[in-house]
């Protein structure tokens, strides 16, 4: 993809001169959407990114924000794409997202502790969709079990919209338990060192950054093969520990990993960021590969791989440390106070304004199409063809068959595992050295997006799907913290398709701060369209809570208590439900508009959470995917089920499969004490009782439903039973 004619003529302004090509090349790389958020940028100061708790916000590999309570310990928070590689090669394009989010991680002095992943793939029925699932599920948990970090949340999603572009969205969060092991990307001093710490460089990922920024074509997966960047998962896990001995010894003063245009991205960012320039010798870079060129050096994106900024006293304690653990290293260069300079073989291939480069590309100003609400058509479905039909769904259906791939053990903090509605982790940091009885801080994580939701109502989805995940946490007893997400989109210059972005991006930004939930940071993938159509408007969010010690009620039913659902102005008959971006629907057919969101969304979370925590309470799960009926059957085990009875003035179709977030049941001992702790927030609805019969017995409008766990089980192994 060459340099636009009127990018050219700004840089021809600046240089005073044609670029040389390797110029032109890292301008068109570093300019492009996937770097620069031509289009997206304008568009992101709707969110709100402050809070005392926020150490660095956005603009850096990752967030860092610090634990309430804790002036010593810090976690951080980043999140990446990986779609376009998925789609061309998706064991290494998702094995490789997972490489990049970690070494984003390690570049501002942190340790990576958790991962997430949001997939969305078409029909699932579709045999090329299920290979692409398949590939990405394998690459994401052999990387990621390879290095030692716990995938322990996300989600996935089916759509047919997906199908000729999926997404690979990956969060991570890291843990700096010392405020002083913190580095960022801005370099510090001139005459410092650049040191290439990691794998040799080779010439795959050749073009990444402009590869991700164009729609995808009908043969995508043979020409666009070379811009794949291949994983080394055992070099990165070797990676991570030599970063970790760095840091004890206080080696770094600056880092940046190498993603996005490789090298040159990489160097030109950390020096932009601080003001500076650099001097780097590309025949210095050490190369796995023979009869490299400057220009592949450069752009290169082999993964694996450090840019460390280093005071020149500590260069060969560098490189001790990356020799004993068998890691490359090379001082390609020095940072100046001039501009960035590469040569190769003794001629300069690049010689710009560091800061341009970085920051230079100009906004686009695209026009916006506002999308429009559906109409009210709704298919006729009897209540148990309805529960049968969205159980059965591959989007509400067990997810079990891809994170028991995942090793969530590992590193011994997750004390609520995956398949509940948020992981929790425990964080042993925030304890004194004397008090090793007692628990620190409990950390709940959660991740994802519905695109049902955003392509019926792009902005009302984007708010729900902030409420969502703020829910889910808060049904595991923590409050929201902080944020961040990965907004993806399709082709921009489409006025349709950009007005459905523009709508997903104020949608979220609108209900995290109605939470008081700032988001720290993310990502932006746009071009997510191929000649199959542009995919859904979908704002994966990754959001962390945090909650006194690490216990938090199951989703699983005890069978010892009473059941409620809070949060269900429905059931209360205080509003009309909305079946618009329901499973429902996408199983039957039909329109409709979307469910309302309560107008108070932080007390009710934050209420949600209290609750939670009672003593009383004995399970818990948030009310969203598939609705009521889905959620009550999810709870379900062979040892507990329950006797439900719903009434309302909605129809039972409304009442059992709507989709509004912000809703919780709850197994309490103590159901009046609920309700007294939400009164004049929310609604709380008595729905039955639990037993220990291991049947669910749902009766609404006069017909009741009956079904035991082992059925359950059956409808909601869809996935498992078509891949095993």
């Amino acid at each position: 993809m060459p340099l636009a004619d009127s990018d050219h003529e700004l840089v021809v302004a600046e240089l005073g001169r044609e670029p040389t090509p390797a110029e032109a090349a890292l301008f068109e790389n570093l300019w492009s959407e996937h770097c620069a958020y031509r289009s997206s940028r304008p568009l992101l100061s709707a969110f709100d990114s402050e809070g005392e708790q926020v150490v660095v916000g956005p603009g850096d590999d990752a967030a860092v924000v610090a634990l309430p309570g804790e002036e010593d310990t810090y976690i951080t928070l980043g999140i990446e794409s990986h779609n376009h590689p998925s789609y061309v090669d998706p064991f290494d394009g998702a094995a490789t997202g997972v490489g990049g989010i970690v070494r984003d991680t390690l570049s501002m002095g942190a340790y990576p502790i958790a991962l997430a992943d949001s997939l969305y793939f078409g029909a699932f029925e579709r045999e090329h969709s299920r290979y692409l699932f398949e590939g990405v599920v394998e690459g994401i948990s052999h990387y990621g079990n390879c290095i030692g970090v716990p995938t322990v949340t996300g989600s996935v999603a089916f759509h047919d919209d997906y199908e000729g572009n999926p997404l690979v969205n990956v969060a991570c969060i890291g843990l700096i338990d010392d405020p002083e092991r913190m580095v960022t990307a801005e370099a510090q001093e001139p005459g410092n060192k650049l040191v290439l710490v990691g794998n040799a460089t080779g010439r795959d990922g050749l073009g990444g950054a402009s590869f991700a920024s164009e729609d995808l074509s009908e043969d995508a997966e043979t020409e666009d093969r070379p811009a794949v960047q291949v994983g080394d998962p055992y070099t990165e896990k070797l990676l991570i520990e030599a970063n970790e001995q760095l840091l004890d010894e206080g080696l770094i003063e600056s880092a940046r990993d190498l993603g996005a245009a490789g090298l040159g991205g990489a160097s030109s960012e950390l020096v932009a960021k601080g003001g500076l320039g650099a001097r780097i010798d590309l025949d210095e870079v050490h190369q796995r590969e023979p009869n490299m060129n400057g220009l592949e050096i450069l752009l290169s994106e082999s993964q694996e791989r450090m840019c460390y900024e280093v005071d020149p006293a500590n260069v060969d304690r560098v490189a001790e440390i990356a020799d004993r653990y068998d890691l490359g290293c090379s001082v390609i260069g020095d940072v100046t106070e001039e501009k960035y300079v590469c040569t190769y073989d003794g001629e300069t291939l690049v010689e710009v304004d560091a800061e341009f480069l970085g920051e230079g590309a100009p906004m686009n100003d695209l026009a916006m199409d506002e999308p429009t609400e559906p109409a009210r058509e709704l298919p006729d479905v009897d209540t148990k063809s309805g529960v049968e039909a969205v159980l059965s769904s591959p989007n509400t259906a067990s997810k079990r068959w891809v994170y028991r791939q995942y090793d969530h053990e590992v590193q011994t903090r997750t004390e609520r595992r995956p398949g509940d509605d948020a992981a929790v982790l425990a964080i042993r940091e925030t304890l004194p050295e004397d008090t090793a009885d007692e628990a620190g801080t409990g950390l709940a994580f959660s991740s994802g997006a519905d695109p049902n939701w955003t392509d019926t109502a792009p902005y009302e989805g984007a708010r729900a799907v902030a409420l969502e995940n703020a829910t889910n946490v808060a049904a595991k007893g923590a409050t929201p913290l902080a944020a961040v997400n990965c907004l993806n989109g399709g082709n921009p210059e489409k006025p349709d398709v950009y007005g459905g972005f523009g709508d997903i991006v104020d949608g979220l930004a609108d209900m995290c701060s109605d939470l008081e939930t700032p988001v720290v940071g993310g990502n932006v993938s746009l071009y997510n369209d191929s000649p199959s159509g542009p995919i859904p408007p979908t704002p994966t969010l990754a959001l962390v809570g945090t909650k006194a010690g690490y216990d938090a009620p199951p989703l699983s039913l005890s069978g010892e208590g009473e059941l409620l659902v809070v949060g269900d102005g429905a059931l209360a008959g205080e509003t009309t439900p909305g079946l618009g971006g329901s499973e429902l629907l996408s199983q039957f057919g039909g329109t409709d508009a979307f469910p309302a969101l309560p107008d108070n969304p932080g007390e009710l979370v934050e209420t949600v959470a209290e609750v939670a925590d009672a003593d009383s309470t004995l399970a818990t799960h948030d009310v969203s995917h598939g609705g009521l009926a889905v959620a009550l059957a999810e709870m379900v085990t062979e040892e507990a089920g329950a006797t439900v009875e719903i009434t309302g003035e909605a129809s039972a179709t409304e009442l059992l499969f709507h989709e509004q977030p912000g809703r919780v049941v709850v197994e309490t001992t103590d159901p009046a004490a609920v309700e007294e702790v939400f009164d004049g927030v929310a609604p709380v609805t008595r729905l039955g009782a639990a037993t220990t019969e291991g049947t669910l017995s749902l009766s609404v409008e006069g017909m009741t439903v009956h079904l035991d766990a082992e059925t359950v089980a059956d409808y909601r192994a869809t996935i498992a039973d078509a891949l095993s």
